[in-house]
């Protein structure tokens, strides 16, 4: 029985009870509560395309506000907890925004922060979503030299695809037949070069692809074969702490660290002066074809070395670097010239020979570098460099990294540290040289520079004017004397008709006597634009090898050269090499070196060196693209163009390796003064 319904006016139940049979019952026809129509269409539309529009406008593009300027206006320099004032006279020192924690390290050098917004202070953060800055793709109309960026980032994606698909898994591309050659421990140094290069050109899909060829690395060698240690360092380990640093892949640090300890047997010698090759799984080392430690792969390490020590909190890896350190200040040496051999038992000179080209070129470039790169916390490093110098008639493309040195510490360097008058001059060596550099490319036929020229030397110091007499070349072989042409003695008449007495060939001299002239035409000798010669006998050069390889120094210095000083030239020049490169050096499969610089159509060499992708491509793409994606505040690259980041080292870091920073003012200020005393008396290079 049913029970009765209720009649309370709070009931929930219906007073009728219905039963519904499933099945039976229709369901009731849908009614929208809202009609459309085309008059409440045209009402809302406006309102809702506005507020898409501002949304856009205020919250999308929040990393490059529409009316409040980019980078080129209003631009910041981000704020760091760890950031310290500089010396006087030059601008607060930060170290870099942001670097992925190394695992299991904990220091307070900023490991800890994360990376800052994209509203982080007004920074436009180029790096945290994992890759260059999006600025060039929101722009709607590409500028000549973004869209000339995009033409070297082409030659890239040319290079490297061919390597891919023709070379996969070896060292180097064989750019005319489309083979391939293990000519750097068979491990793919193409690939690990080219990592950093395509990360900073945007290629993301490439660059992730090519992590899954590093994380199967086991840096395998038999045990008769050995690896260079001077090369596996700066192509391997500096591309893979490079890549690391910009992207924040933690197989990269992974293989960075294996590859680090692999390599360390190589300072186990009585002097700490690294072997010239290692074995990676046996530890065996060996000496290279001179019998000594030369002395560009002996200082080319410290870089990378102590960053990774930074990153990882393995002391011995600071230790064994900074070791061969200690016994360059221990050496007593004339005029702070460092030879080209050392014995790795005694750690003294074998030879007398100096140079700023092969064998001692970025030993030059790292006493400057690590300095920067390590917060300027090391003075050792900054007398060394404040106090070598190298006179020479003899120039190799390889020494053309020196304007670019020489403008970085222009820019770096405060001006307690260097001198305004010392600066000055610097900077005019730097111009100085760079013009000598490019003149080479210029006066060829392909456009491209050989490798390895002689200079005219300067008639030495006569008793009286007249007719300058002859001149001696300095060549590899025994020395001989030759009639300078009616075109050098043109060109030397100016100056016999300034003084009685010529001066001789020290450029310090003519610039002395430039400057007490009052300085006519405001350029010092040696910095003034060259006219192009295409006479070879007309020239003021003799090439010694006529190959071009395509090597990056002369790039790297245009390259610094414009971020330095502003020079619009130094980017055309280099837009003049990079369709020098296209036209003569581009194959179906890559780019190939040249036989003879003179000779069009030129022939070609079958190799393409894994530095063409590390670097010239690399420095070419950053001369041409507008925005600083790699600012000289924030990161110094390596002798192989692999950009590494400045850091402060944390407080346990300085207490365990006994860094004393209070003394780099007071000690680089005595060096400079030495520094101005040796330049007087150096020769001047061409």
């Amino acid at each position: 029985m049913l029970p009765a319904p209720s009649t309370g006016g709070s009931s929930r139940r219906s007073p009728n009870l219905v039963i519904s049979i499933p099945g039976t019952r229709q369901p009731p026809a849908f009614r929208p509560h809202f009609k459309p129509s085309g008059k409440l269409l045209f009402r809302y539309l406006p309102w809702v395309v506005g507020s898409t529009i501002l949304l856009w406008l205020f919250v999308l593009r929040a990393d490059n506000p529409p009316f409040g300027g980019g980078p080129g206006e209003g631009y910041r320099v981000p704020h760091h907890p760890h950031s310290r004032p500089g010396p006087p006279g030059f601008p607060p020192f930060t170290r870099q925004p942001w670097r992925p924690p190394p695992p299991g390290v904990e220091s307070d050098g900023g490991h800890g922060h994360p990376p800052p917004n994209d509203d982080h202070q007004g920074f436009n953060w180029k790096w945290g979503s994992g890759g260059a800055s999006n600025k060039a793709k929101q722009r709607p109309q590409v500028g000549v030299w973004d869209a000339r960026a995009e033409k070297v980032k082409e030659a890239f994606v040319h290079a490297f695809e061919g390597y891919k698909r023709y070379a996969d898994g070896y060292d180097e591309l064989l750019p005319i037949v489309g083979g391939k050659v293990n000519n750097f421990n068979g491990w793919g140094v193409t690939l690990y070069d080219a990592l950093d290069t395509m990360w900073i050109m945007g290629l993301h899909d490439m660059f992730r692809d090519s992590l899954e060829n590093v994380a199967k690395a086991d840096f395998y060698l038999k045990p008769d074969d050995f690896a260079p240690f001077f090369e596996t360092t700066i192509r391997y380990l500096g591309g893979l702490l490079s890549a690391y640093a910009l992207s924040g892949e933690p197989v990269l640090l992974t293989r960075a660290d294996d590859l680090g300890r692999m390599l360390l047997p190589a300072f186990d010698t009585p002097s700490g002066f690294p072997m010239f090759a290692v074995n990676t799984k046996t530890g065996q080392t060996r000496k290279g074809w001179s019998g000594d430690a030369l002395w560009a792969e002996a200082l080319s390490n410290q870089m990378e070395y102590k960053y990774l020590a930074h990153i990882t909190g393995r002391k011995e890896y600071y230790n064994k670097t900074d070791r061969i350190m200690q016994r360059m200040t221990q050496i007593s040496l004339t005029n702070g010239l460092f030879p080209t051999r050392w014995d790795t038992e005694s750690g003294t000179p074998t030879n007398q020979h100096y140079s700023v080209g092969a064998f001692a070129d970025s030993a030059y470039e790292y006493m400057l570098k690590q300095w920067l790169l390590t917060g300027r916390s090391e003075p050792r490093a900054l007398e060394l460099y404040l106090l070598s110098e190298s006179p020479t008639h003899r120039l190799e493309h390889l020494s053309c990294f020196l304007p670019g040195l020489l403008a970085l510490g222009v820019q770096t360097l405060p001006d307690d540290i260097l001198p305004a008058k010392t600066r000055e001059r610097h900077l005019w060596a730097a111009q100085g040289l760079a013009e000598t550099c490019w003149i080479t490319y210029a006066d060829t036929k392909t456009g491209l520079g050989p490798d390895e020229v002689t200079m005219q030397a300067w008639p030495p110091k006569k008793a009286s004017s007249g007719q300058p007499p002859s001149t001696t070349i300095t060549t590899p072989g025994p020395a001989t004397t030759t009639e300078m042409t009616p075109h050098l003695m043109d060109r030397r008449a100016f100056w016999s008709s300034q003084s009685d007495e010529d001066i001789g060939g020290r450029w310090l001299d003519h610039v002395e006597r430039w400057e007490s002239d009052g300085r006519p035409g405001g350029v010092p000798p040696g910095a003034k634009t060259v006219s192009k010669e295409s006479d070879p006998q007309k020239r003021e050069w003799r090439s010694m090898k006529d190959s071009y390889l395509l090597r990056p120094e002369t790039i790297e210095s245009f390259y610094i050269l414009w971020k330095t000083t502003g020079e619009v030239k130094w980017r055309e020049r280099g837009w003049t090499v990079f369709e020098a490169i296209e036209r003569h050096a581009k194959t179906k499969y890559g780019y190939a070196s040249i036989n003879n610089v003179d000779q069009v159509p030129p022939q070609w060499k079958d190799e393409m060196p894994s530095y063409f992708l590390a670097e010239t491509l690399k420095y070419l793409y950053l001369l041409f693209i507008d925005d600083d994606l790699i600012p000289f505040e924030y990161w110094v690259f390596n002798t192989e163009a692999h950009p590494l980041p400045i850091f402060d080292w944390a407080t346990w870091e300085k207490q365990a390796y006994g860094l004393n920073t209070t003394a780099t003012t007071t000690s680089t200020t005595t060096t400079s003064t030495s520094t101005t005393a040796n330049e007087e008396e150096t020769n001047a290079r061409p």
